[in-house]
Order: C-alpha cells, then structure tokens, then sequence
C-alpha cells in the first residue's frame, strides 16, 4: 500500500518524523499542512486495518465504521475522531468518494489476500489506494481540477508501482502477490502462491514492463507539474523524486531472487529537499 505503519520518531498524530512524507509536508503553509497530516492520519487509521492480523470480518466491520464515519463527516455531524476534519473538507473541497474510495481500496486485501490479480483489478486498486489520495491531495495543494486529478492519476500510480516493486518479497510474506496475472503467465509463471512467484527466476520478466509503466506515469506526472507554479507542486514534487530515486535503485539492484532491500539514504532525501523546497 501506498501509506505503510513505521517504527520511527512519530511527530505528528501517528507521520513518522523520517518519512518521505512528512519533510515533503512539513514546508506547507500551517493550514496546508494540518489538513494534509488529517489525510495521513485517516489512510494510516485504515491501512492498519487492512494490515492487521485480526478476523477478516472484524477488520471488514472496523472499515464499515470509518465508511459511517465519512458520511457523518458529509453530512456536518463529524464523530470525534473526525471533528477536526470539518474545517479541510469545506476550505479545501475534499471530496467525499475520494475518502470512501480510500477504505475501499483497503478492503480489497481484507475480503481475501490479493495475489496475481488481473491488469484491470491491479490498476483498481492503484487508483483507490494511491490516486485516490492524491485527488485530496492536489484540492489542498491548490491545483486546478483538471491539473489535479490528471497530477493524482499518474503520480498515484507511480508511487504505489514502485511500492509493489520495492516490497515482493515483503508483501510475499504476509500472503499477498500485486504482480498482475498477465505478465506472470508472459513469463511462464504459473503459480499465484506468493512466496513461490518471489522466488521464480523469471519474476525480472514480469517487473521489467511494470518498471516502464511506473517511469512513464512518472514522466507525465513531471509534465503536469512542470506547466503549474512551483509553489502549487514542491510538496508532490519531492514526494515524486523520492520514489523516482528509490525506483532508480531497484533498477539498478535488479529483480532476481535473491533481492537485497532498498532505502532512499537520508543524505539523498536531504537534497531533494533542498533542491525542491524552496521557491
């Protein structure tokens, strides 16, 4: 998933100090910034749901209860936990089927593990865990709409295809298998149990065509910010290029078993902060 839990310092309401998100956030302006950690918060909220190792139908509930709680939300009678949300959703126009297409993506690995799913179910899912909140994203960025959601469409999609390349053998671990059907039968690949696909050696045939689709959403992405003003984009900005450089290092390790893990270092995060930041 595109919103992972983390071990490190936490800073605000569950944003890991070191995440890649938090220093892209952190250079908002208050009001910005305080709605984009609401964002966070709520993907975090639900992803842990989605990632916990509870009953299927106990997580499928606690999800219900967030759907309940967005609608409340809507409907101007916030519970609690969502209190502070009143306020973004009217200042920035967030939309309500954004939020509830968030937990919807969520749900696609409660109801059964995804492993090996079609092209069409794998860009679903791309679209209700990534682009989805990239589209609240952007109306809080403050780009024009259709900017927006063209940005949101291809950067979501970028950042979660490089989640799904970084992460095969974690994911493996925990049943789930994000490599679509069709490039794993181009290349031979017959089974969907996870931690047999991470092993195969033909796993570089099947990543190789995702890689090019990851590159090629990144470089519309870049299209659309390159034509808006700088200040409407630093935030996805140096969100885009710390996922462009981690894909950089995928390909450069290469996909086959075995995979040594890849981290963005922090001298690296450090300057594409400072490279992007300032206006």
């Amino acid at each position: 998933m595109t919103i992972h839990t983390s071990t490190e310092p936490v800073a605000h309401e569950g944003v890991a100090l070191g995440s890649s998100f938090y220093a892209a956030m952190r250079i908002l302006p208050r009001q910005q910034r305080e709605a984009m950690f609401q964002v966070y918060s709520f993907c975090r909220y639900v992803d842990d749901i989605a990632d916990s190792d509870g009953e299927r139908d106990v997580r499928q509930a606690a999800l219900q209860r967030w759907r309940d709680d967005i609608d409340a939300l809507y409907r101007g009678s916030p519970p609690p936990r969502l209190a502070d949300y009143l306020e973004s959703v009217q200042t920035f126009g967030l939309k309500r089927e954004d939020f509830i297409a968030i937990i919807d993506g969520m749900e696609m690995d409660v109801v059964a593990n995804i492993r090996a799913p079609d092209e069409a179910t794998l860009d679903l899912y791309c679209d209700r865990v990534a682009s989805a909140v990239g589209r609240l994203s952007v109306r809080i960025f403050g780009l024009p709409e259709a900017e927006g959601i063209e940005l949101a469409h291809h950067l979501g999609r970028a950042l979660q295809l490089t989640n799904i390349l970084r992460d095969i053998d974690e994911d493996a671990g925990i049943g789930r298998l994000y490599l679509p059907r069709e490039l794993l039968v181009a290349a031979g690949i017959t089974s969907t149990d996870p931690l047999l696909v991470a092993e195969d050696r033909a796993v570089p045939q099947v990543c190789a065509p995702l890689v090019a689709r990851a590159l090629a959403h990144f470089e519309k992405a870049d299209a659309v910010m390159n034509r808006n003003p700088r200040r409407l984009v630093k935030a996805p900005r140096i969100m885009g290029k710390y996922y462009f450089s981690i894909l950089q290092l995928l390909i450069a390790r290469g996909f086959a078993p075995p995979r040594a893990p890849v981290k963005l270092g922090k001298a690296s995060k450090i300057a594409i902060l400072l490279q992007y930041a300032i206006v």
